[in-house]
Order: structure tokens, then sequence, then C-alpha cells
């Protein structure tokens, strides 16, 4: 039998060689490893047994499809979706049109090079006392935590902008390095973050509070940071203002942490598959802080990740949408506590074990309990029994109309529209809604819950284009 020398400590025989050994070496070779192993899943996953359009992934792909058509976001279209967000779906919807596979494999990019990035990060700057390609494959399977975490979203888009933040800041731990490029990246990187994904805006003071208190920023620093936080955010004021939608930004945006929540899924459904990796995540974080030491660099980056974990629960105290895609940016965190277990536990029978239950055992709990779901999910959009011709609107939360139908008008998100269509309005302002409703005439309009019936109340003319055929659904004449 051939020999692998693979350190002093090492067995040199292939019965002794195990994946926990072979990531856990300094060996850039290793993320072929990690390619093949989320190749594999990948195709377990799309080929097997397939996942459902969740009503997420269908309004992302009805944003992308609507402003293709011209139309713009909180100037036409009234949705909770960060303005970045909205235009890499345009041209999702322009390359490849309402494809979930190219969600798919899009989603399947990004995780990769977040996962690429933040092991190189962590050995870059010294993270451990050993460089090791465990973060990686650690950080592969977090991702397999749920079906959504792997497929494109705003909170994906969004946390490989402030991922590439976090790794900013830890450059910042390194002693004696200049750091005023790097201050001014944090900023912008948080600040695209945030055009992606609004929610993230929670970053700002994070960006603010781990620059000043750990970092040690000088005022010069800070607003360097703070001026590149502004810059994309500007941008895109810019761009509404150029196209006469300023105004409507600047009214929708704040609704959009107003409205009320979607609660797909419970926080016990979270805690189910995953109770495992927080185990560890609690246990590695222990055994940094009291069972070894560490120098000034790893504790403030050990207290970088803390802090940045508290600021990404905040995220949930704010977010619309409650779906385990969102816990996205609680992976590099959990990432970075679950691989100190690993390389500080002493039993390697333990950590082999432990090893395997989450690199093999959580992506198949993760499958498993997550298709259980389905049947009783609200989550997934259901078929429509009625297929509607030509555009639709439908002024509600069941989407399945949609699945055979184009968007018609301008209420993407029901919940956001309720709030933008209850507040109280002067006559400049009605003028304006009653435009938006005239530009984008729907042939039909799906109204469950009688705020179509209202609008027209409020708009005689509009009333007169509109016929009601049966209870709750309005044709236009």
């Amino acid at each position: 039998m051939a020999s692998f020398n693979f350190g002093q400590n090492q067995p040199n025989t292939l019965l002794h060689y195990t994946l926990f050994s072979f990531f856990k070496l300094n060996d850039p070779f290793r993320l072929i490893g990690i390619g093949i192993y989320i190749l594999l899943l990948t195709i377990f996953y799309i080929t097997l047994s397939p996942f459902p359009i969740t009503n997420p992934q269908l309004m992302w792909m009805l944003l992308g499809e609507r402003l293709g058509q011209g139309y713009y976001l909180y100037q036409d279209i009234i949705d909770d979706n960060g303005p970045l967000s909205a235009g890499f779906f345009t041209f999702m919807d322009m390359f490849f049109g309402r494809s979930l596979f190219a969600y798919e494999v899009v989603g399947r990019i990004l995780i990769s090079f977040q996962i690429l990035y933040w092991n190189s990060m962590l050995i870059k700057f010294k993270a451990f006392d050993v460089n090791t390609y465990l973060p990686a494959i650690i950080m592969a399977s977090l991702f397999h935590f749920s079906f959504d975490l792997l497929s494109l979203s705003p909170a994906l888009l969004g946390s490989t902008f402030l991922i590439l933040a976090l790794g900013q800041l830890f450059s910042q731990t390194v002693l004696q390095q200049d750091t005023s490029e790097s201050t001014l990246l944090i900023g912008i990187y948080a600040g695209l973050a945030t055009g992606f994904h609004p929610n993230y805006i929670v970053f700002l003071p994070y960006m603010i509070f781990t620059g000043i208190a750990i970092s040690s920023f000088s005022f010069r620093q800070l607003m360097l940071s703070l001026v590149g936080y502004a810059l994309p955010l500007l941008l895109i004021s810019l761009f509404y203002f150029w196209n006469d939608g300023l105004e409507e930004a600047i009214q929708i945006w704040p609704l959009t942490f107003l409205s009320r929540k979607y609660e797909y899924q419970s926080l016990l459904n979270w805690l189910i598959p995953g109770i495992f990796p927080l185990l560890l995540a609690v246990a590695g974080y222990f055994m940094a802080t009291v069972l070894r030491g560490s120098t000034v660099n790893q504790q403030k980056q050990r207290q970088l990740v803390i802090i940045w974990l508290l600021f990404s629960a905040a995220v949930f105290f704010i977010i619309k949408k409650q779906a385990s895609f969102q816990l996205v940016i609680l992976i590099p965190g959990l990432t970075y506590l679950i691989t100190q277990f690993f390389l500080n536990i002493k039993k390697e029978i333990v950590a082999k074990i432990a090893f395997y239950l989450l690199v093999i055992g959580l992506p198949a709990v993760g499958f498993l309990f997550w298709q259980k779901t389905i049947p009783d999910s609200e989550y997934f959009v259901a078929e429509s029994e009625v297929v509607y011709p030509g555009d639709v609107l439908v002024l509600g939360d069941n989407l399945s109309p949609y699945l055979n139908a184009k968007l018609g008008g301008p209420f993407l998100n029901y919940r956001l529209s309720q709030l933008y269509l209850d507040q109280d309005r002067d006559l400049r302002e009605k003028a304006r809604l009653f435009q938006m409703l005239q530009k984008q005439k729907p042939s039909r309009v799906l109204d469950p819950n009688g705020d179509f019936e209202k609008l027209l109340k409020q708009f005689p003319a509009l009333e007169q284009q509109y016929r009601e055929t049966s209870v709750g659904l309005f044709e236009l004449k």
C-alpha cells in the first residue's frame, strides 16, 4: 500500500487518511475537494428531488421581468428589495428569464467566492495558530443548512460585500499596516451591501463601533470609511434623481422597515437542523477564550467576529421576509468559531465524529427536514387552479397566479403596498398614485381583501375602466 507523508503526527497509511486530516492541512489543492463537495451536493439537490419555487424567488423574478420592461423600482413598482438587487435581477431576467436553475447556479458561484475569500483572509491574517482549509469545508457545509441559502437572493448578494468589508476589518488587526485604502474599502463594501439588501444598514453602526473600539480608527479613518459608505448610496440617489424618482424612493424606502412581516418559517424551524452547528460554535468560542492563549491580533479578530454575530442577530428584528436565506449573514462568524473547536479539541475521535456529522450529516438532515416541510409550508408557491392569460395584478399573499402570467400594475409586495396605500395623501400625491395606476393598467386584478375596490372608489375615472366579473376579480373593460 502506498504511503503518504502528511506530517510527523500523521500515520503513514491510507487507512488513517481521512477527510478531516485532508482539509486540516495547509495546501491550496484542498480547494479542489471543496469544489467536488459542492458539485456533488448540487447534483443531488437539483436532480434527485428539486425544491419548488418559493414566494420570494418568484417575486424576485417578477421584479426583474417588470424592470426589464422599462419600469423603475419605487417609482413604478412597490417592493422592498434594494435597488442594486433589483438591477441584478433585471440582468438575470434578460439572460435567463424565469430560470430557477440559473438562480441556483449563480447562487453557488457567489457562495464559492465567499468560501475562497473568507478562508484566504483567515490564513492571510493569522486568525489561527496553523494555516488550514478547515474553514472552507465548514463554511460549505453550513451553506447546506437550507436549500435556499444556496440560491441567489438579495441577502446573498449583500453578504458577499459585507464579507469583503469584514476581511478589510481583519486587515486592521495587523500591526504596522497602512490602512487608508482599507478603511475606504470597508465603507464602500458596507454601502454596496446596503444597496443590495437594505436590512444590512444595521452594519453601519457595527463598522463605526468596531472601527473605533477594536481597530482604533483615527478621526480621519472614521470619516474616510463613512464617506466610502455614503458613496454607493449617493450614486443610487443620483440615479433616481435623474429619472425623476428620488421623491418616491425617499417616500417608500423607509416604509420597507415598517410593513408587516412574512413569517414563512419559525425560529423552531431553524433551530431543529441548526442546533448542532450552534453547539460546535459555542464550544469553539470557550475553547479559544478559556483553554488557550491568543495573540493580540487574534483577540481583536475574535472580538470582531463575536460583535459581527450580535449585529447579524439584530438583522432579524427588522427583516420582513423571515426565511432561512436570511441566515447567510451568520455563516462567516459561525465558520470562525467552529474552526476553533476543531483546531483545539484534544480527542481526535471526537473531532472526526463531529466533522462528519457537520459535513455529511448537516446537509442530509437539512435536505430531509425541508423536504418534509413542503406540503404544509406557505413558503412555496402552490400551483394555481386557474390560469389567467396576459398580465395580472394580485393584491394578496397568494402568488400562484403569477406562475403562468406576468405582473401587471405597480403592487408587487402586497404587505408593503398595503402600508403605502393606507397613507394619508394630499391632492398632489393622489395625482401621482393615479398616474402610476393609469400607466400600468393590468388586464385583471385579483382583489381578495377589497384593496382594489377601495382604490376604485377614490378614483372614479379609474373605476369606469374596470368591471367586477366575479367576487374579488376585476377585469379591464
